[in-house]
């Protein structure tokens, strides 16, 4: 039994029982990846996959046990090399963000600049999508970190950062009624308008449907989209009201953004996620010093080898980006505190 081996064997898993897929994702052919499956079986003893003729179709219950085992024999395996290449000042490697359209959009920008002036040689990829996806990369360790938001407290089976706080904005035409100024803007008045959101904004269990339905209305979302720009292109076509992040909202001579009532929805949390049984590479850490400059380098050491607390202060959106412009100027090197 090997590493390359029960490395097949998860990524067939993970690709849907697909071997062709998971040739593809281990950049290798597809009759070495079964030619793996196939040592793998022969020395366990046992069959791993149920086969319907030469199609894998499932997991066999030792398949499941099994699985349990590879994936942390096989992240401790990567936890040794990271450690290895810290120990040995490696500067170079791959960082894996996974995150949603917004963040990678409005928060990655100026920390990645930071972080490839001080290490040239690391490349960065970026993983945009669902907060679903994103979380299920991390899991699958497909992903070094994830940048997420949420209304509620993070996945309590992660080490979670706080990076800032952000509400959500209504964004009309210039020539819509909601766009003449008055009072700011209730669910009652949004109720029963058309609304432009995320995708993620249609599920009951969406912080928008819940606010709307404490308030005894409901949110009429009829068209979707993961990204701010498509929101406000949409917005901007007449197909709604626009409710996207407030670090969406550009300037632009033909959308208004009204004000609104302060509890209009509840504020969001951006929360920097890591595994816990994940070793963090050096330039992983100082990205994530650049993307959380209210938090001193001693700190967020400690929260990740020991999970102490932090301080309690997390910064708006506005305060949190000026602060990550100070930071970003200051770099990405390994050794330098963060006030």
């Amino acid at each position: 039994m090997t590493l390359t081996q029960l490395r097949s064997f998860i990524a067939i898993v993970d690709c849907g029982h697909n071997v062709t897929l998971a040739a593809q994702r281990l950049h290798a052919t597809q009759s070495g990846v079964s030619k793996q499956l196939a040592q793998l079986e022969t020395a366990l003893g046992m069959a791993l996959f149920v086969r319907r003729a030469r199609a894998l179709t499932g997991l066999t219950e030792a398949g499941t046990q099994v699985l349990a085992h590879a994936r942390r024999l096989l992240a401790e395996a990567a936890n040794i090399q990271a450690l290895s290449d810290n120990l040995r000042r490696e500067h170079h490697g791959v960082l894996r963000i996974a995150t949603t359209h917004t963040q990678a959009r409005h928060a990655l920008p100026l920390a990645l600049q930071a972080l490839k002036r001080a290490w040239p040689e690391v490349a960065v990829h970026v993983a945009p999508g669902a907060d679903d996806d994103s979380l299920r990369l991390l899991a699958e360790g497909q992903a070094d970190l994830a940048i997420l938001s949420g209304t509620g407290a993070p996945p309590p089976d992660v080490i979670a950062i706080p990076l800032y706080r952000w509400r959500r904005r209504v964004l009309v035409p210039r020539h819509h009624p909601l766009a003449t100024p008055g009072a700011p803007l209730t669910l009652d008045r949004l109720a029963g308008l058309p609304l432009v959101s995320y995708a993620s904004s249609r599920a009951a269990s969406s912080s928008l449907q819940r606010a709307f339905a404490a308030a005894g209305q409901t949110a009429q979302v009829g068209v979707t989209a993961r990204d701010g720009d498509l929101i406000r292109t949409y917005v901007r076509a007449g197909l709604g009201v626009g409710i996207l992040a407030e670090m969406a909202l550009d300037d632009d001579p033909d959308l208004v953004a009204p004000p609104v009532a302060p509890d209009l929805l509840p504020p969001c949390t951006t929360w920097l996620l890591l595994r816990r049984d994940h070793v963090l590479r050096d330039f992983g850490f100082a990205l994530l010093r650049v993307l959380a400059p209210q938090h001193a380098t001693t700190d967020l050491r400690r929260h990740l080898d020991h999970e102490q607390p932090l301080p309690d202060f997390v910064p708006d959106w506005a305060e949190w980006r000026v602060a990550i412009q100070a930071s970003a100027a200051r770099g990405a090197s390994p050794g330098r505190q963060v006030a």
